[in-house]
């Protein structure tokens, strides 16, 4: 090699270390800019300094009331129901030391930091109910922050009012008792009658439901359905316990009438398996016991991929019931919606208010806001705590003294 080629190839090297270290100066300049200036390191709120003050629960009844502070003296609520007080309510005040000090507006990521908290714990009934609560909580917060209805956060209404049952023009049936695993002619007509006279009341142009509350086993259910094609049903609730999607897949294959689930199914990794095999027509994701109005969203926009409307399952205060109406607000398949205002085994009169109105065709308006759009009277509240509360523990047994699904 010439001395000319050394002295050349000497240079390129010395010139590309000097941009070597402009280039590292730059990106140190940079660097200390990006701290800034970079959105992507801009996590927290800045045009808020609201804050998570407290966690106050309340156990009444079959439910526990969750109240969330802040600094800023605005409050969110939500309620804790389908697990045992004694177990969620201490868990709810657990779960606060992960809430101690946040953002309540960052809804979705104190969603996963409680979801994802205990590797063992994630996805569990106790856990997800307890989310639940919270999650509904948070988006009141944030709703009652910007004076907005918490559906105006969720992409807007697509619809301007809400089909509900039961109504005149809507009546869901149950199935009038536990059954064995396979009916007898006395069984199937009892259930047959109550709905034909489900279907006599409500009318050609109204809708009829059957909820077979996985107390009518496959066998069973699958006797009575060949009778009940006359009365076009809207759909045959809870076809089965939840837990393997082959027997789903059997009554999708024998009964040509609609079938619906997903109360007791939880997050969207619960509903995915009935998408996914096309054994459900419609899926009823509880708000209360999905994880919240966080993950019930994402269960409608799962659904929309396969085509599958939601007809939300809500046995609940008015905390659920309206959690669950901001979803459906701002969804676009939506079939209708389970809403038992007076229902005392939840709604103690005047603990929680929401304002409704039925109109002829069995609507109700769009929740009004802002955030849940619902009144606790929490002097009542505590004034009921203080009584004596009581947990029993659900069961059924078949006539032989078997344990039975219910």
């Amino acid at each position: 090699m010439t001395g000319d080629h050394r002295e050349n190839r000497v240079e390129r090297r010395e010139l590309l270390a000097g941009f070597g270290a402009i280039a590292a100066g730059i990106a140190l300049v940079n660097n200390s800019v990006a701290d800034e200036k970079n959105p992507a390191t801009q996590v927290a709120d800045r045009t808020s300094t609201i804050r998570i003050t407290a966690l106050k629960t309340y156990w009444v009844g079959p439910v526990v009331y969750v109240k969330i502070e802040t600094n800023h003296g605005i409050t969110g609520w939500g309620d804790l129901k389908g697990v045992d007080p004694r177990v969620s309510k201490p868990l709810a005040e657990s779960l606060f030391e992960l809430l101690d000090g946040e953002n309540p507006t960052r809804v979705e990521y104190l969603w996963q930091k409680l979801f994802r908290a205990h590797r063992n714990i994630r996805g569990g009934a106790f856990l997800v109910h307890t989310l639940a609560a919270m999650d509904m909580a948070l988006w009141d917060i944030t709703g009652k922050l910007w004076q907005v209805p918490i559906y105006r956060m969720l992409g807007g209404p697509t619809r301007d009012r809400i089909r509900v049952y039961h109504t005149p023009k809507a009546m869901k049936v149950p199935p009038h008792g536990i059954y064995e695993h396979s009916g007898n002619p006395a069984d199937i007509d009892n259930m047959v009658k109550a709905i034909k006279a489900a279907r006599e009341k409500v009318g050609p142009d109204g809708a009829v439901m059957f909820d077979a509350h996985s107390a009518v086993p496959p066998a069973t259910l699958m006797q009575l359905a060949a009778k009940l094609e006359p009365y076009d049903l809207l759909f045959i609730e809870e076809p089965a316990v939840p837990g393997n999607i082959e027997t789903f897949k059997r009554l999708k294959q024998h009964i040509n009438i609609p079938l619906a689930t997903g109360e007791r199914d939880r997050t969207i990794w619960g509903m995915i398996p009935y998408l996914q095999e096309g054994c459900i027509d419609i899926l009823q994701p509880d708000c209360c016991h999905t994880g919240g109005i966080s993950q019930m969203k994402k269960i409608a926009v799962l659904a929309e991929a396969y085509f599958v409307p939601i007809a939300p399952h809500c046995t609940a205060t008015f905390l659920g019931i309206a959690a669950s109406l901001h979803v459906v607000s701002s969804i676009p398949l939506f079939l209708i919606h389970e809403f038992y205002p007076t229902n005392a085994g939840f709604n103690l009169p005047g603990v929680t208010r929401m304002a409704f109105e039925y109109d002829k065709d069995g609507y109700i308006g769009l929740p009004p806001g802002p955030g849940l759009g619902v009144e606790v009277d929490e002097a009542r509240l505590i004034e009921e705590s203080k009584k004596p509360q009581t947990y029993k523990w659900p069961g059924a047994k078949l006539k032989d003294g078997s344990i039975a699904d219910y």
